[in-house]
C-alpha cells in the first residue's frame, strides 16, 4: 500500500525530547515500512525515518528560533502534499482539521487521527460543517464531545516492543514524566510524595505558555528535599527514568485523550497510579497494571499498595495491548476499509 503520513511540524519525527503526536507518528511510520508498505512521511527536515521523507521545513518549528509564523509552514506543506496526492493509495493526516477544506475538494482517500482534546466549544461548528471528513480517535472517551462526527474506529497508541527494557526490580522513587501545565497537575504528584514520604523525580518540559504557571505554582514546591526536578529528558534517558521508578504518577486534571507515558511505563514494568479522567480507564487495568484514584487519600493508599502489583504482568499486558505492531495492524485495517468503501462508491456511481 502507498501511504502518506502527514505530521505536525512543531516537533521532529520522532521528537528529540518531549512530544506525543510526533512520537506516535514515528512508531507507526517505521512499523508500516517494516511491514512492507511504501510510506512517504511529510514532516520537518530534521526528522529521522526509513520512509521517504518530504520536509515541510528545514527543522522542527519549536527549535527554530527564527520562525515567527508556524502556520505558514504547515499550510505550505499541505499544499505540496496535495500536489502529489495521486501518488498515494491513502493519505493519513495527524494535523487536526487544517486540511479539511482541501481534502473536501480533492478526490483522494484520506483519514485523520485526532490526537488532542475535543471538549472545546469552538470545535462544534467546525466539525459539523466537515462531518464528511473520516476521523479516527485514540480513545473512546476522546470521542464523547463530538460523538456524531464521522468516526471510523478507535486505535490505541502503541510502542515498539523492544523500545524499552523490562525492569524487574522496583526503584525507590515515584516518577512524573510529561509537561508542566495546570492540567497535568505536577503539584498533585508532589503532594502525594510528601504524604507517603517518598522521593519524587519530575522529568518535564516547560512550554513558553506555561512559564508563568511554573514560576508561580510549581517552582515554590521544588525546594522540598523529597522533590528532584530533572527537566526535559530524551528517549535514551526515558527508559532508565521510568524503569527504575517505584511507580509512575499520572495525576491529571483534564480529559486526557490517551496518555502515552502510561504505556511507556508499563513497557518497563512500572505500574501507574492515575487519576480517573479521560482515557485512563481504557489504558490502565485496575489492580493489574496500576490503580485508578479520585482523591489524594486514594492516591496515597495506592502508593502503599504498589507491592500487590506484578511488574512482569505490566510488561505482559503492554505486549498484548500496546505494541506498535498491533497499532499499525489496526490502522491498516482502517485504511483497507476506507479504500474498499471508495471502490464500492465508484462502482455504484458508474
Amino acid at each position: 500500500m502507498r501511504i502518506a503520513q502527514v505530521a505536525p511540524l512543531f516537533e521532529s519525527v520522532p521528537p528529540k525530547c518531549y512530544g506525543g503526536t510526533e512520537r506516535v507518528v514515528s512508531y507507526l511510520t517505521e512499523e508500516l515500512v517494516r511491514q512492507g508498505h511504501e510510506v512517504t512521511l511529510f514532516a520537518s527536515g530534521d526528522s529521522v525515518t526509513n520512509a521517504r521523507l518530504v520536509p515541510g521545513c528545514p527543522r522542527s518549528l519549536r527549535t527554530d528560533k527564527h520562525c515567527v509564523d508556524h502556520l505558514s509552514h504547515q499550510i505550505l506543506m499541505l499544499e505540496r502534499m496535495f500536489q502529489r496526492a495521486m501518488e498515494f493509495d491513502i493519505v493519513h493526516f495527524h494535523v487536526d482539521y487544517t486540511h479539511f477544506s482541501l481534502s473536501r475538494r480533492h478526490s483522494i482517500t484520506q483519514v485523520t487521527t485526532l490526537h488532542g482534546r475535543l471538549d472545546i466549544p469552538d470545535l462544534i461548528p467546525l466539525y459539523r460543517e466537515f462531518r464528511d471528513m473520516p476521523v479516527i480517535s485514540i480513545s473512546n472517551d476522546q470521542r464523547e464531545p463530538l460523538s456524531w462526527a464521522n468516526w471510523q474506529t478507535t486505535v490505541y497508541h502503541g510502542v515498539p516492543v523492544n523500545k524499552y527494557r523490562f525492569h524487574e526490580e522496583p526503584g525507590r522513587y515515584l516518577a512524573f514524566l510529561g509537561r508542566i501545565s495546570p492540567e497535568k497537575r505536577v503539584d498533585r504528584a508532589i503532594e502525594i510524595a510528601r504524604h507517603v514520604q517518598m522521593p519524587v523525580k519530575i522529568a518535564a518540559k516547560i512550554d513558553r505558555v506555561d512559564k508563568d504557571y511554573f514560576e508561580s505554582v510549581v517552582a515554590p514546591l521544588l525546594s522540598d528535599p523529597l522533590v528532584e526536578f530533572v527537566g526535559e529528558i530524551n528517549d535514551a534517558q526515558k527508559e532508565e527514568f521510568l524503569g527504575n521508578a517505584y511507580a509512575l504518577l499520572f495525576p491529571i486534571d483534564w480529559p486526557e485523550p490517551f496518555g502515552l507515558v502510561m504505556i511507556e511505563a508499563m513497557a518497563c514494568g512500572t505500574p501507574v497510579i492515575a487519576y480517573l479522567d479521560g482515557a485512563v480507564p481504557e489504558v490502565i487495568e485496575e489492580g493489574r497494571t496500576g490503580f485508578i484514584v479520585e482523591s489524594l487519600e486514594e492516591a496515597v493508599e495506592a502508593v502503599q499498595r504498589v507491592p500487590e502489583l506484578s511488574r512482569r504482568r505490566c510488561r505482559e499486558i503492554f505486549e498484548k495491548r500496546f505494541t506498535a505492531t498491533r497499532m499499525a495492524g489496526d490502522y491498516v485495517q482502517a485504511f483497507e476499509r476506507l479504500l474498499e468503501n471508495r471502490e464500492n462508491s465508484i462502482s455504484e456511481a458508474a
